[in-house]
Protein backbone atom coordinates (compact mmCIF):
# COMPACT_ATOMS: atom_id res chain seq x y z
CA UNK A 1 0.00 0.00 0.00
CA UNK A 2 1.32 3.27 -0.91
CA UNK A 3 2.61 5.65 2.06
CA UNK A 4 1.33 9.28 2.50
CA UNK A 5 2.98 12.61 4.08
CA UNK A 6 0.29 13.81 6.83
CA UNK A 7 0.20 17.10 4.39
CA UNK A 8 -1.47 15.44 1.98
CA UNK A 9 -4.46 13.68 3.83
CA UNK A 10 -7.66 14.90 1.81
CA UNK A 11 -11.10 14.26 3.00
CA UNK A 12 -12.66 10.97 1.95
CA UNK A 13 -9.05 9.35 1.67
CA UNK A 14 -8.86 5.70 3.76
CA UNK A 15 -6.12 5.49 5.41
CA UNK A 16 -4.66 2.62 7.88
CA UNK A 17 -4.00 4.05 10.98
CA UNK A 18 -3.47 2.48 14.77
CA UNK A 19 -4.36 -1.19 13.67
CA UNK A 20 -8.27 0.04 11.89
CA UNK A 21 -9.17 1.30 8.55
CA UNK A 22 -9.98 5.46 8.85
CA UNK A 23 -11.72 7.74 6.18
CA UNK A 24 -10.94 10.89 6.43
CA UNK A 25 -13.67 13.28 7.27
CA UNK A 26 -12.45 16.71 7.63
CA UNK A 27 -9.11 17.95 7.58
CA UNK A 28 -7.85 20.96 8.50
CA UNK A 29 -3.98 22.33 7.99
CA UNK A 30 -2.80 24.53 10.75
CA UNK A 31 0.58 27.11 10.36
CA UNK A 32 1.05 28.02 14.01
CA UNK A 33 3.16 30.61 14.58
CA UNK A 34 5.65 29.06 16.37
CA UNK A 35 6.45 25.11 15.21
CA UNK A 36 5.91 23.49 12.48
CA UNK A 37 2.48 23.09 9.94
CA UNK A 38 0.63 19.97 10.70
CA UNK A 39 -2.69 19.13 9.58
CA UNK A 40 -5.55 18.09 12.07
CA UNK A 41 -7.90 15.17 10.70
CA UNK A 42 -10.84 14.14 12.04
CA UNK A 43 -11.18 10.69 11.04
CA UNK A 44 -14.34 7.97 11.40
CA UNK A 45 -13.80 3.47 11.55
CA UNK A 46 -15.17 2.30 9.17
CA UNK A 47 -15.61 -1.01 11.21
CA UNK A 48 -17.06 0.52 14.45
CA UNK A 49 -18.17 4.17 13.27
CA UNK A 50 -15.92 5.70 16.33
CA UNK A 51 -14.52 9.06 15.58
CA UNK A 52 -10.66 9.71 16.73
CA UNK A 53 -9.06 13.31 15.86
CA UNK A 54 -5.26 13.33 14.96
CA UNK A 55 -2.60 15.45 13.94
CA UNK A 56 -0.23 14.35 11.04
CA UNK A 57 3.19 16.37 10.77
CA UNK A 58 4.89 16.81 6.80
CA UNK A 59 7.02 14.70 8.31
CA UNK A 60 4.71 11.81 9.23
CA UNK A 61 3.86 9.04 6.89
CA UNK A 62 0.50 7.00 6.74
CA UNK A 63 -0.96 4.10 4.71
CA UNK A 64 -3.33 5.10 1.93
CA UNK A 65 -5.78 1.99 1.62
CA UNK A 66 -7.70 1.93 -1.64
CA UNK A 67 -10.96 0.42 -1.38
CA UNK A 68 -12.18 -1.85 -4.45
CA UNK A 69 -15.88 -0.74 -5.69
CA UNK A 70 -18.24 -3.08 -7.15
CA UNK A 71 -21.32 -2.18 -8.40
CA UNK A 72 -23.94 -4.86 -6.97
CA UNK A 73 -27.72 -5.33 -7.60
CA UNK A 74 -30.63 -5.27 -4.12
CA UNK A 75 -32.62 -8.20 -4.74
CA UNK A 76 -34.40 -8.91 -1.35
CA UNK A 77 -33.81 -8.48 2.44
CA UNK A 78 -33.53 -11.72 5.17
CA UNK A 79 -33.69 -11.12 9.10
CA UNK A 80 -31.42 -8.02 8.40
CA UNK A 81 -29.35 -8.98 5.92
CA UNK A 82 -29.08 -7.50 2.65
CA UNK A 83 -28.99 -10.12 -0.26
CA UNK A 84 -26.89 -8.77 -3.25
CA UNK A 85 -26.04 -9.91 -6.66
CA UNK A 86 -22.56 -8.77 -8.65
CA UNK A 87 -23.19 -7.70 -12.19
CA UNK A 88 -20.49 -9.09 -13.42
CA UNK A 89 -20.24 -12.75 -11.60
CA UNK A 90 -23.49 -13.03 -10.78
CA UNK A 91 -22.30 -14.16 -7.53
CA UNK A 92 -24.82 -13.54 -4.62
CA UNK A 93 -23.04 -12.14 -1.73
CA UNK A 94 -25.10 -11.05 1.82
CA UNK A 95 -24.27 -8.04 3.88
CA UNK A 96 -25.73 -6.53 6.83
CA UNK A 97 -28.71 -3.83 6.55
CA UNK A 98 -26.51 -1.86 9.34
CA UNK A 99 -23.57 -0.76 6.27
CA UNK A 100 -26.49 1.41 4.77
CA UNK A 101 -27.37 3.08 8.23
CA UNK A 102 -30.33 5.54 8.15
CA UNK A 103 -30.45 5.38 4.15
CA UNK A 104 -31.90 2.06 4.30
CA UNK A 105 -35.42 2.82 3.82
CA UNK A 106 -34.28 4.33 0.47
CA UNK A 107 -33.28 1.10 -0.92
CA UNK A 108 -35.80 -0.62 -3.36
CA UNK A 109 -35.89 -4.03 -5.34
CA UNK A 110 -33.38 -3.90 -8.68
CA UNK A 111 -31.59 -0.98 -7.41
CA UNK A 112 -27.77 -0.92 -8.04
CA UNK A 113 -25.38 -0.06 -5.38
CA UNK A 114 -22.01 0.21 -5.03
CA UNK A 115 -20.02 -1.58 -2.06
CA UNK A 116 -16.85 -0.61 -1.31
CA UNK A 117 -14.52 -3.91 -0.33
CA UNK A 118 -11.50 -4.10 1.53
CA UNK A 119 -9.58 -7.32 0.60
CA UNK A 120 -12.48 -9.20 1.09
CA UNK A 121 -14.64 -7.13 3.91
CA UNK A 122 -17.72 -4.92 2.96
CA UNK A 123 -17.00 -1.62 4.81
CA UNK A 124 -19.69 0.60 3.07
CA UNK A 125 -22.30 1.14 0.53
CA UNK A 126 -23.59 4.17 -1.28
CA UNK A 127 -26.84 4.61 -2.80
CA UNK A 128 -27.99 6.41 -6.21
CA UNK A 129 -27.83 10.16 -4.97
CA UNK A 130 -31.55 10.26 -6.04
CA UNK A 131 -34.59 7.90 -5.60
CA UNK A 132 -38.35 8.63 -6.73
CA UNK A 133 -40.72 7.98 -4.00
CA UNK A 134 -44.55 8.58 -3.91
CA UNK A 135 -45.60 10.56 -1.41
CA UNK A 136 -48.58 8.70 1.38
CA UNK A 137 -49.66 11.21 3.50
CA UNK A 138 -49.18 15.18 3.49
CA UNK A 139 -51.58 18.28 3.92
CA UNK A 140 -53.63 19.11 1.16
CA UNK A 141 -52.29 21.74 -1.38
CA UNK A 142 -53.77 25.17 -0.17
CA UNK A 143 -54.72 27.56 -3.52
CA UNK A 144 -52.38 31.02 -3.28
CA UNK A 145 -50.16 29.55 -0.48
CA UNK A 146 -47.15 30.36 -2.54
CA UNK A 147 -44.67 32.13 0.15
CA UNK A 148 -41.14 31.93 -0.52
CA UNK A 149 -39.80 28.78 1.87
CA UNK A 150 -42.65 27.62 3.48
CA UNK A 151 -42.38 23.64 3.30
CA UNK A 152 -45.10 21.40 5.02
CA UNK A 153 -44.23 18.02 6.05
CA UNK A 154 -45.04 14.64 4.50
CA UNK A 155 -44.34 11.33 4.77
CA UNK A 156 -43.03 8.72 2.10
CA UNK A 157 -44.14 5.72 0.96
CA UNK A 158 -40.75 3.99 2.32
CA UNK A 159 -41.68 5.81 5.98
CA UNK A 160 -39.36 8.64 5.73
CA UNK A 161 -40.21 11.77 6.72
CA UNK A 162 -39.27 14.53 4.84
CA UNK A 163 -40.25 18.51 4.01
CA UNK A 164 -41.94 19.23 0.67
CA UNK A 165 -43.06 22.18 -1.05
CA UNK A 166 -46.75 23.19 -0.55
CA UNK A 167 -47.54 22.56 -4.48
CA UNK A 168 -46.80 18.69 -3.95
CA UNK A 169 -49.99 17.06 -3.39
CA UNK A 170 -50.68 13.12 -2.08
CA UNK A 171 -49.99 10.27 -4.24
CA UNK A 172 -47.74 12.60 -6.46
CA UNK A 173 -44.27 11.19 -7.19
CA UNK A 174 -41.22 13.13 -5.86
CA UNK A 175 -37.38 12.87 -6.55
CA UNK A 176 -35.46 12.41 -3.06
CA UNK A 177 -31.71 13.44 -2.33
CA UNK A 178 -30.55 10.52 -0.57
CA UNK A 179 -27.31 12.03 1.30
CA UNK A 180 -29.04 15.09 2.53
CA UNK A 181 -32.83 13.11 2.93
CA UNK A 182 -34.02 16.31 1.20
CA UNK A 183 -36.65 16.85 -1.37
CA UNK A 184 -35.17 17.46 -5.16
CA UNK A 185 -37.94 17.96 -7.52
CA UNK A 186 -41.05 16.42 -9.08
CA UNK A 187 -40.75 12.88 -10.60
Amino acid sequence: MPKINGNEIRPGNVLEHNGGLWAAVKVDHVKPGKGGAFAQVEMRNLRNGSKLNERFRSADKVERVRLEQKDQQFLYEDNGMLVLMDTETYEQVQLSAELLGERRPFLQDGMMIVVEYHQDEALNASLPQKVTCKVVETEPVVKGQTAANSFKPAILDNGVKITVPPFIAQDEDIIVNTETMEYVERA
